[in-house]
């Protein structure tokens, strides 16, 4: 997560004000229902390392199609250029990613033997050097929708939109030009996402297909991607280029190893119309699966889809997933961040089964979801804090896919993943992420049917490690773990992909620790006693990490989590101590901020640290928590860790990343629930109607689900327990479409202020709420949660007291397992 200047949250760029004003011409107010296309802000998340993409998906689709420019991640709001408008993005992800695959532009010129674009010299078809710069005055972004001027050629306007697998882009060309051509270049995704091998076919006078294999996320496994792209009329024209230049009239090339020169332009004659329409699909099985995904939703009575039918089946796909919640209060730029966060929330998993149910398995073999979708992508150490409950919570049938898609990769590639991309896991983050991810799925009754296939592939990545030729990684730091409670740090031990768990050993030790816990509760749930007993002793397993007398002197705190070399001694720095803002042994984080990852036993880390009173002035020096009182629309962003990828020297919050997602929640569940509402008010104002809008990475949609809850009135905490911290709403009403055609409403009178508001009271379905806490099953069987809010907190008022908190997932008093 790269850092943004704090200087540049205050004052709206060029390209900002354009977007503010852009959405507030196009939306319609969200309290009404209808509309909330428009109300989406595509924009939000592509600066300051956001990461999101601004063009055009459907809800969880395969394909998108956004413009290509210079970042790592396909897109940065301010790139001068548009090299191309791709067709594979993942929004928010915080490596290099796919950044489009096939990248295609409309250009105005000749193309041949000292045109301008010369076809003597490969390096005219470079995308970096035919580029073309661009404005978005005019444009639009929207759910479902893009629309864009490319300047250097004449202006030609280019609007793309996008269905689950077929997309469409729609090219209006200068009226002064008399041709048009389309390059379609496969050598070429972004700066850092290497093409090793391309093939391209022009296939009679209206298509091109093609097949392009990639290296992938942080640099892993390669994978292939075929295409197929039809034209709504015939190019009159065509041709191919290659390392040796281009050669008209020629229908294939195919380039074997890296090189940036491979793709076909197709000519059009623009004297009937300069209007040319593209529909695309991908498949990552093989080319005729693109060309069934084309057939199946780009297509109607064997003809291009036209776009404006896609654009309206899109986007009327988009109101219908929008306006699952629906809100009432707010500004329009609140509106628009609710509603852009949930669109963003709801871009991945990416959809991994072609029409036909065929998809590519992580044995590499072709398998078939019959009657479901299989569903890839998985930043699971993200997701599994924020994103998966909210959609386990409003889509209940793309979780079953999801957990069901999880489970068909450990019976097909041998173990779960951590960080699974395409068919294959990129073994990037640390920790056990997918058990408390699947845990929750069955808490929520998403693997209602597959509770035991899933207990097994979960048991045996909780007492396993993927042997040396599996390409899965799992839990390298196990057997450590499992013999002596711990992972221990060493910064050489050799990793499958970008990251190892002993190269962090006391973050690794907290997350197995977490991990174990949730997993104790899906074994007690299903009658696996003995081992519910072992899991719920290892969640304990913090403790081992945590060194009771380490002292910083700066703060005047004693006791934090350290590493622990392999003999089990504390890890020491060279001059022989240890700071809990050491970068040493904690993945993306501190000591500081990793200290806090104990959800399953709150009151035994609240002893750790001296008490509740002596956690809650831990808590108050975190969040500079005077500073945010004195300062409520400021303080965040000047306190607070200000850069995507600040991770280490740090001891304050860090909203940007999220090992410390849970941490505002935490003082609820020490009797101090008024500051989890002061806190949260601040991370609220860090989401903005700004290209540099999103806290750090978006992480495939974790960022803006966090916001989310904490706008909603509720917030996820300890994995497997469905426990759900009520904390005061963003807006005066909240509706929640459920499964079953149940409603939740969250309503709260006044809830959008400048400042702070406390809960003075609660209830739900007309009965007293006085914990702070309710079982989410509760929440899903639909009813009112009301709030009264107050302007000042009461220190003795709700929620205060020690009943009111929710019980230890695994509390202190299980042996420690050793």
């Amino acid at each position: 997560m790269h850092g943004f200047e704090v200087s540049k949250w205050f004052g709206l760029s060029r390209s900002l004000a354009r977007c503010a004003l852009l959405v507030a011409v196009l939306a319609p107010s969200a309290q009404a229902g209808e509309g909330l296309t428009a109300q989406v802000n595509t924009f939000i998340g592509t600066r300051e390392e956001g990461n999101t993409f601004p063009g055009a998906s459907a809800p969880f689709g395969m394909i998108q199609v956004s413009p290509v420019g210079s970042h790592y991640a396909g897109w940065r709001d301010g790139d001068q250029k548009i090299r191309g408008f791709g067709h594979s993005f993942l929004s928010g992800a915080g490596c290099w990613e796919q950044g489009g695959q096939v990248v295609v532009l409309p250009v105005t010129g000749t193309i041949g033997p000292g045109g301008d674009f010369d076809t003597r010299d490969a390096k005219n078809f470079d995308y970096r050097k035919y580029a073309s710069h661009y404005t978005d005055d005019g444009g639009a972004g929207q759910a479902g929708y893009y629309r864009t001027r490319l300047t250097d050629y004449g202006g030609i306007d280019v609007e793309a939109t996008a269905l689950t697998r077929a997309g469409a882009e729609r090219y209006t060309f200068p009226a002064s030009a008399k041709q048009g051509h389309v390059l379609v270049n496969v050598s070429q995704a972004n700066e850092k996402h290497r093409v090793i091998g391309s093939q391209v076919w022009v296939v009679g006078d209206r298509a091109v297909e093609g097949k392009i294999t990639t290296s992938s996320f942080c640099g892993g496994h390669e994978y292939s991607t075929w295409f197929r792209i039809e034209f709504d009329r015939p190019f009159k024209s065509f041709g191919v280029w290659g390392q040796s230049g281009g050669t008209p009239g020629a229908r294939s090339n195919m380039e074997s190893e890296y090189t940036p020169y491979n793709g076909a332009w197709l000519s059009f004659d623009l004297a009937d119309g300069h209007r040319v329409t593209a529909t695309s699909a991908i498949s990552h099985v093989d080319l005729e699966g693109a060309r069934a995904n084309l057939r199946a939703e780009g297509e109607k009575d064997g003809k291009p889809l036209a776009f404006d039918a896609m654009r309206k089946a899109a986007q009327q796909a988009w109101q219908r997933e929008l306006a699952k919640i629906r809100i009432t209060g707010g500004s329009n730029d609140d509106r628009t961040v609710f509603y852009t966060a949930l669109y963003h929330a709801l871009l991945q998993p990416l959809t991994g089964s072609d029409a036909d149910g065929r998809y590519r398995g992580y044995d590499d073999k072709i398998h078939v979801a019959d009657g479901w979708t299989y569903h890839e992508f998985y930043s699971l150490w993200d997701t599994y804090r924020s994103q998966n409950q909210l959609l386990a919570l409003i889509e209940p049938q793309h979780s079953r896919d999801i957990g069901r898609s999880l489970l068909a990769i450990d019976a097909q590639g041998g173990w779960l993943p951590k960080w699974g991309y395409a068919n294959f896991d990129t073994n990037t983050m640390t920790g056990d992420p997918v058990t408390p991810f699947l845990v929750d799925l069955w808490r929520y009754g998403a693997l209602k049917g597959v509770e035991d296939e899933a207990w097994t592939a979960l048991r045996k990545n909780a007492w396993g490690v993927p042997p040396l030729q599996s390409r899965f990684e799992g839990r390298a730091g196990n057997d450590n773990y499992l013999k002596h409670g711990f992972v221990f740090f060493d910064r050489t031990f050799p990793a499958k992909g970008m990251d190892v768990d002993p190269q962090n050993g006391a973050s690794a030790t907290l997350e197995y620790a977490l991990s174990d816990c949730s997993l104790s509760l899906l074994a007690g749930a299903l009658g696996k006693d003995n081992d519910a007993a072992a899991l719920r002793a290892r969640g304990g397993n913090w403790r081992n990490e945590w060194d009771a007398d380490l002292h910083e002197a700066d703060s005047g705190f004693t006791g934090f989590p350290r590493p622990r070399s392999e003999n089990g001694d504390w890890f020491a720095t060279p001059d022989g101590g240890y700071s809990p803002r050491s970068p040493y042994g904690f993945h993306e984080g501190t000591a500081w901020q990793y200290q806090w990852l104990v959800p399953q036993d709150v009151p035994d880390l609240a002893q750790a640290m001296g008490g509740n009173d002596a956690m809650g002035k831990r808590l108050d020096a975190f969040f500079a928590y005077d500073e945010l009182l004195a300062d409520p629309q400021h303080a965040a962003r000047k306190a607070w860790v200000d850069g995507a990828y600040s991770y280490y020297g740090q001891f304050r919050y860090n909203p940007n990343n999220e090992p410390t997602m849970h941490v505002p929640t935490l003082y609820s569940l020490i009797g101090q629930p008024w500051k989890t509402a002061t806190v949260l008010h601040a991370v609220q104002t860090l989401f903005t109607n700004a290209p540099d809008g999103v806290t750090g990475n978006d992480d495939l949609g974790t960022m803006s689900a966090f916001y989310l809850f904490g706008a909603i009135g509720f917030s996820p905490l300890m994995p497997g327990t469905g426990q759900m911290l009520l904390h005061p709403p963003r807006f005066d009403r909240v509706d929640i479409a459920l499964d079953g055609g149940k409603t939740l409403v969250v309503e709260a009178a006044g809830a959008r202020a400048p400042q702070p508001r406390y809960v003075a009271a609660a209830s739900f379905d007309g009965r007293a709420q006085t914990a702070v806490w309710l079982d989410v099953d509760r929440l899903r069987q639909g009813g009112t949660l009301r709030y009264e809010l107050a302007d000042a907190a009461d220190a003795r008022g709700w929620g205060t007291h020690a009943a009111d908190a929710p019980p230890a997932a695994c509390p202190a008093g299980a042996a420690l397992a050793r």
